[in-house]
């Protein structure tokens, strides 16, 4: 009877419960990180923002670089200022030595594993092994500004310089340094900046980056950030002024961060006039064209030209050069700002570049500018670097070379594209949202490939993207564990770079945008971090916490799962089981249980028995005698008994309960297992045997007491033909062969090839 069959299903819901305590596997995936996350403080608070005591350094720069075209070297000197803004004595300081990653003792070289192949090629075995390339600092000299030498020593990468005096709180120092190094060769020794020969015309193609001593961040979470820089782990620096006068042979092009000061004393007439037109652009001009251009390259003049840059509040510094340099320029307006998108290539870039490279700037900004703040520098430079993909304030290194014949693959082109995209857009992390890269790859490559993601599908539907929708993660997420580790990993100690610090962080934002979150409430936190630590220096509590803050949505099982776990997605529909409440309506139940027993399967006993004659005489067949009205199940007699408790239960239900046993609702109990352990929503379609469907969103939560198995109940007026798990991709499910009832397999593609 119904009410009696509610009671059963009440007890079985206790029943249920009382068995998930016996799990703390939910309490554990849905625990607060209390534990992994610093306490809150007044530096910065429990909401993810900075406290009201917050401080950071500053270090500006005043620079004088040549460059050694003959023998590829870079010469310098500069006046570094640095402001202690902490409350705390300094009796020295710390300054990064980049470039002696590339000295002959680096640990570099020392540390990295490596094997023979049969085959190899020349880049990879000079850059692993033949150590015969000399490019660390060779400082001359370290003084105060009264010019008296300074007490330093050099840790490998790192420099100490003792002070005289110690730096008190709100004091500053100024001191300066004189140095050269020998530039490396990008395409034989790979790197981050470098230089690009071409042995046709005997001409060179400079990207200059960590050229200078630069201070190391100081703050008040890791103190001095002096971490050996092993060639993996990127950069963590403070913001600043800088000034910086670079003089290369009179016949180059150069393009730094910041604005040119002295574009009439560098820049032809013609350049000029076509500058200022592309200011009001709304496509990109060229300022030198590519006829132009192979003119220059043809030639080599002795004579020296000196371009002079300021750039504010940046936190570092990179600069490109060439005689073979084509330059093109636009103009993107942000209220009554002009921001200037320029590009740098040689002839050996186009056709691509000249069509793609300052579109792709262009349309970066904007849609960045939309989902954080809008651009704050004057400009924003793609320069053509075909060894690198790498990133500085205002100026970027980027690859995609078509062959000689000005051809290109659909691969290339997009490949571009996307590094373009995801170059500039490094600006905004961690080049105004200044997060500590040598500790926390993530925070500047996975937030940057997310929005990045964004762009591309905003650039072309369809647009090929590697790194954001939640099926290209499967592959990494369900691989060997032993090859994988959390996204929460110091930088140096990353397996598998690209999908731990790129892809998978950029998933996991896109999921959280698209199904956990939703657009409105991510938009609104992930601008509210961007603005709450643009020219700032956030970690990553900060960003958890702003993004659980600014939304109301309680994200720790997801941060706990995605980023401090190894665990996948792998969510199983175990069975269903269909149910219909007895509708006490006694003749159509008879019909439901002919129909129930003509379609249930046949025990071997039956069939051996009764079939098979192994029984050839039973009882009752022998004495008929003893038959009464229940042995003809074919009738299923009711006796007068029966029919007037079951009148007096009628009579005794309410409306609404009536309602209920007229044979309109199916009660769909379906059961999950979580086979990946990384707890998710559970997203199904349902399909029904009308032609219908509908889509049921189930939240995280429902894991929150039993993270391994569930099970739910689903009603409808409708009868269920099938149950498709996650049907529209969106949590990086590995097998998809157990996200369907009834079962199906999905076919998995290989390919023939020849030895």
């Amino acid at each position: 009877m119904l009410k009696k069959f509610l009671f059963v299903l009440l007890c079985m819901g206790i029943l249920f419960s009382s068995n998930a305590q016996n799990s703390d596997q939910g309490a554990t995936k849905f625990q607060q990180l209390y534990q992994e996350l610093p306490t809150p403080n007044t530096y910065r608070n429990a909401a993810g923002a900075p406290g009201h005591q917050y401080w950071q350094q500053r270090a500006d720069y005043d620079m004088k670089i040549e460059i050694d075209d003959e023998k590829q070297r870079i010469l310098g000197e500069e006046t570094i200022t640095y402001y202690n803004n902490s409350p705390d004595v300094l009796t020295y300081i710390w300054v990064q030595l980049d470039q002696n990653v590339r000295s002959k003792d680096s640990d570099s070289h020392k540390i990295r594993p490596g094997k023979v192949y049969s085959e190899m090629g020349f880049k990879e075995m000079k850059s692993a092994w033949h150590n015969d390339f000399d490019g660390g600092f060779k400082i001359e000299k370290v003084t105060d500004k009264k010019g008296s030498k300074l007490k330093y020593i050099i840790n490998k990468t790192m420099m100490r310089i003792d002070l005289a005096q110690p730096l008190k709180p709100k004091g500053n120092i100024s001191f300066n340094i004189k140095w050269w190094y020998n530039i490396n060769d990008g395409g034989n020794y790979g790197g981050r900046s470098g230089y690009e020969h071409f042995p046709e015309e005997d001409n060179y193609m400079y990207h200059i980056a960590q050229f200078y001593p630069r201070m190391c961040a100081y703050n008040e979470t890791d103190g001095w950030q002096n971490k050996q820089f092993l060639g993996r782990g990127e950069f963590t620096l403070s913001f600043g002024d800088f000034k910086v006068a670079i003089t290369a042979p009179a016949d180059h092009t150069v393009g730094a961060t910041g604005v040119l000061q002295n574009s009439k004393e560098v820049l032809t007439a013609t350049q000029l006039k076509r500058l200022e037109a592309s200011k009001k652009s709304d496509q990109p001009l060229m300022i030198t064209n590519q006829e132009e251009a192979e003119k220059i390259e043809k030639g080599k003049v002795k004579e020296k030209k000196t371009w002079i840059f300021k750039a504010e509040n940046v936190r570092d510094f990179g600069f490109c050069s060439s005689r073979k340099f084509i330059w093109d320029a636009q103009g993107v307006p942000f209220g009554d700002r002009t921001v200037m998108a320029m590009s740098y290539y040689p002839k050996e870039g186009n056709p691509l570049w000249e069509k793609y490279s300052t579109r792709a700037i262009v349309h970066t900004l904007k849609v960045y500018s939309r989902h954080t703040f809008d651009y704050p520098y004057p400009t924003a430079i793609s320069t053509h670097a075909n060894f690198t993909g790498m990133e500085y304030p205002m100026i970027s290194f980027n690859f995609g070379r078509p062959r000689a014949d000005g051809t290109y693959s659909e691969r290339l082109k997009y490949r571009m594209i996307g590094v373009i995209i995801h170059e500039v857009g490094h600006n905004y992390f961690p080049m105004i949202v200044n997060s500590d890269e040598r500790q926390w790859t993530w925070m500047d490559e996975g937030l940057n490939s997310f929005l990045e993601y964004i762009a591309e599908t905003e650039w072309e539907r369809d647009f090929p993207a590697r790194r954001g929708p939640p099926a290209n993660i499967v592959d990494y997420m369900r691989g060997d564990k032993n090859n994988i580790v959390p996204i929460m990993s110091n930088s140096e100690s990353i397996l598998q770079f690209g999908n731990n610090a790129y892809g998978k962080p950029a998933t996991a934002l896109n999921i959280l945008r698209e199904t956990i979150m939703g657009r409105e409430l991510f938009d609104h936190a992930f601008k509210e971090y961007s603005n709450r630590w643009k020219f700032k220096h956030p970690s990553p509590a900060d960003f958890f916490r702003t993004m659980e803050d600014a939304s109301g949505v309680d994200l720790d099982w997801f941060w706990r799962g995605w980023f401090y776990t190894t665990d996948h997605v792998d969510i199983s529909i175990d069975n269903v089981k269909w149910f219909q409440l007895n509708s006490h309506n006694i003749g159509k139940e008879i019909l439901v249980q002919k129909k129930l027993d003509a379609q249930a399967p046949r025990s071997i006993t039956d069939i051996r028995n009764n079939e098979q004659k192994a029984v050839k005489e039973t009882l009752m067949e022998k004495h008929p005698e003893l038959r009464d009205q229940y042995n003809d199940r074919t009738k299923y007699k009711v006796s007068d008994f029966d029919k007037k408790a079951n009148e007096e239960y009628l009579a005794s239900l309410s409306k609404e309960e009536k309602a209920l046993i007229d044979g309109a609702y199916n009660y769909y109990e379906v059961a999950f297992s979580n086979v990946g352990g990384l707890v998710m929503p559970i997203i199904l379609e349902m399909k029904y045997t009308d032609g219908t469907s509908e889509v049921i969103y189930i939240p995280a939560e429902i894991w929150r007491q039993r993270a391994d198995k569930i099970s739910k109940v689903f009603v409808s007026k409708k009868e269920l033909k099938e149950i498709v798990l996650d049907p529209y991709l969106e949590t990086a499910d590995t097998d998809r062969n157990n996200n369907y009832y009834p079962t199906r397999n999905e076919p998995t593609r290989f390919d023939l090839y020849k030895r």
